[in-house]
């Protein structure tokens, strides 16, 4: 089970510099290998719908992701299998920073749960995490992810090829960066309902707000009971 939060997300962004001399190295001894290619996003939110996860939020706006397999098989499947399991239904984004990423998929909202199926090795790939990249939340270990994932708001490349990208978001980026921010927010974003969007779920209607009842004036006036 996944047991804690992305504390080193932060890190990674704030103490790039160590990190960025040590990927530039990486960068100069991969050059000589054979370049590994891998396939591009499809925008299209109509095609192939067995690989658009649908995520509609409580704050109104359906945001439509493209899973890509090729990236992250394993991690594509666990997000598929706890969605229609419906895993994330009502759970929040927990961790939300401005500029950086919102983190999700925790169901009790403190960063330290997951689900029961055990923790996945990690499917570290080249594809660069952009604004709008989905990937998979860890602990230090880099086999512990679980079912937390964040999404990037601006281009983090200090990312890469350290957490698991395995999506991108193709509709809505406006739904994203609606999302309330905070560490916890106060008034928190949840997931209504996740869903695949080959199996056809209609967005959720939002529950009717209760009108508090009217205190009629003659009854202000009224004599006290004695």
């Amino acid at each position: 089970m996944f047991k804690t939060t992305l504390a080193s997300i932060a890190s990674l962004a704030v103490l790039a510099m160590p990190l960025a001399v040590q990927a530039q190295d990486d960068d100069v001894e991969e050059a000589t290998e054979t370049p590994r290619t891998f396939p591009p996003v499809n925008f299209n939110i109509g095609e192939d719908p067995e690989n658009v996860w649908l995520l509609d939020l409580s704050n109104g706006e359906r945001v439509a992701i493209r899973l890509m397999p090729e990236w992250a098989p394993s991690h594509v499947e666990r997000i598929k299998n706890l969605t229609r399991q419906g895993f994330y239904d009502g759970v929040v984004f927990h961790r939300v920073i401005e500029g950086f990423m919102a983190q999700g998929g925790d169901p009790t909202g403190t960063g330290q749960g997951g689900s029961q199926l055990p923790d996945l090795e990690e499917e570290f790939n080249a594809m660069p995490h952009v604004r709008g990249t989905v990937s998979m939340a860890r602990a230090a270990d880099e086999n512990s992810a679980n079912s937390q994932f964040f999404i990037v708001f601006y281009p983090r490349f200090s990312l890469d090829k350290r957490y698991t990208n395995f999506g991108r978001v193709i509709s809505n980026i406006a739904g994203v960066d609606a999302i309330n921010r905070g560490e916890p927010p106060v008034d928190p974003t949840r997931i209504l309902q996740a869903s695949v969007a080959s199996d056809g779920k209609a967005e959720p209607v939002p529950a009717p707000v209760e009108e508090e009842e009217e205190i009629k004036a003659d009854l202000l006036n009224a004599p006290l009971e004695e």
